[in-house]
């Protein structure tokens, strides 16, 4: 990179301290322009920031840290400054005067990618850890970020190498006496090798679920306990309760957690023949957040008759390819007892009024996703990191295939090469622009 960056790093709004972020070389001449020095590295200086006719913009501290040691790579200057919207705009205009480019978003941390001071996976994490939505999730991000799920990655594609370094050479020098590709030991080494890929491939699902979560909507007839449930599950009245049936209208959005697991919870309007314009959107648009879930929680009330006789004729209007979930709310007046009935669909006994049974509907939520804490700490995981993960691990059963019944070495080695090939675009090794593009532009501003 040739040209310098700079951006405001911190949120917008008014706050204590604002800072703008610059990155690239001409950091030196900048900071002559607004300071008239180059502040020592590593050391935090006060300073009057000052406009082009010598008129201060703000004071506040200057922190320079030369190339190499630095986050990105590159010199980089921060400016710590009040945190007022006006006084930060116009401290970047100034650094923008003295030879600097708006920075793009995610920008900052491409540089410090580029110039290898993280992978593509701790790259990642940092977005992650900003967007984290639990304590759980910042913690696992913070692991990531430091480098533990990207140690893993490269300890497993090591022993990949190592197999098939092995593998070559029996290709090599067919002319020993011992036939290598019917070593026990090889096929232990793989047997190492498949299973390594399983605990990573469920960590990485772990720590996926911790940072997507799960998308929930309540559906049900009018006044099943729709509200009534979501607000339990959310801990106060995010909605609006009363016997009057058709309350909510619209859709209600909260987002709540378990145990760490993200639940992005929506409440609907009851299904129903509708009474009215207003109600006749509410439900269209039930029907478009339930085809786009995760799972619905089809709410009937246990207590009444025409309820209970209408199940199935309900469930038909639900999206067919969306799993559902019955909960049968009101037992205090249905007399049933609360508990989980394991089936398809599955069937949750509970009162959302007093919460008795919710707690096997948390379990049942964990559960039917495959969530539960891993001993060792989630790490920090997306989508790609899973499916990089998954078109390895088929080369590795592949190979696997391949030794055991054609002791075929060469066919196996190219499959433990791709498997390779397929770990190094988790942590960046192989990569293309695109995907880079894509990746760093979900970040923020200053980033």
């Amino acid at each position: 990179m040739t040209d310098t960056i700079a951006a405001i790093a911190t949120a917008p709004g008014r706050g204590g301290i604002g800072i703008v972020r610059i990155s690239g070389p001409s950091c030196a001449s900048i900071s002559h322009g607004l300071i008239e020095r180059t502040p020592s590295p590593r050391t935090a200086e006060l300073h009057t920031f000052r406009a082009a006719d010598g008129e201060p913009i703000d004071s506040g501290l200057a922190l320079y840290f030369p190339a190499p040691n630095s986050f990105t790579g590159e010199d980089v200057l921060e400016l710590h400054g009040h945190g007022g919207p006006v006084v930060l705009d116009l401290l970047l205009r100034r650094v923008l005067e003295l030879g600097a480019r708006p920075a793009s978003a995610g920008e900052f941390t491409q540089r410090a990618f580029l110039n290898e001071k993280l992978d593509l996976a701790q790259a990642e994490a940092i977005a992650d850890l900003i967007d984290s939505g639990s304590a759980q999730a910042a913690r696992a991000a913070v692991r990531s970020l430091q480098g533990e799920f990207s140690v893993q990655v490269h300890e497993l594609s090591g022993r990949v190498l190592e197999l098939r370094m092995w593998i070559e050479a029996a290709i090599d020098f067919p002319e020993e006496e011992v036939d290598f590709l019917k070593d026990r030991a090889l096929a232990e080494r793989l047997t190492d090798i498949r299973q390594r890929f399983a605990e990573l491939a469920e960590t990485a699902r772990q720590g996926a679920l911790l940072r997507d979560g799960l998308s929930l909507v309540i559906a049900g007839r009018p006044n099943a306990g729709k509200s009534s449930l979501l607000n339990r599950l959310a801990g106060y009245d995010a909605a609006i309760v009363t016997p009057v049936p058709g309350t909510t209208r619209d859709v209600l959005r909260e987002r709540i957690e378990i145990d760490g697991l993200p639940l992005h919870v929506l409440d609907t309007a009851g299904l129903r023949e509708a009474a009215d314009e207003v109600e006749v959107e509410g439900i269209r648009r039930a029907h478009h957040e339930m085809a786009r879930a995760d799972r619905v929680l089809f709410i009937v009330d246990s207590s009444d008759p025409a309820a209970m006789a209408g199940i199935n004729g309900d469930l038909a209007q639900l999206p067919p390819h969306v799993p559902r979930t019955i909960v049968f709310n009101k037992i205090d007046r249905s007399g049933e007892r609360p508990r989980v009935e394991e089936g398809t669909p599955t069937r949750v006994y509970l009162c959302a009024s007093s919460g008795g049974g919710l707690d096997g509907l948390r379990a049942h939520l964990k559960d039917c996703i495959g969530f539960h804490p891993t001993a060792g700490g989630a790490l920090s995981a997306r989508t790609r990191h899973l499916d990089a993960l998954r078109r390895a691990r088929a080369h590795v059963e592949e190979a696997h295939r391949l030794l055991t019944e054609r002791h075929a070495g060469e066919l196996v080695a190219q499959e433990l090469h791709d498997a390779q090939r397929n770990l190094g675009e988790i942590t960046g090794e192989v990569t293309s622009d695109d995907l880079l593009g894509r990746i760093f532009s979900s970040f923020c501003i200053g980033k």
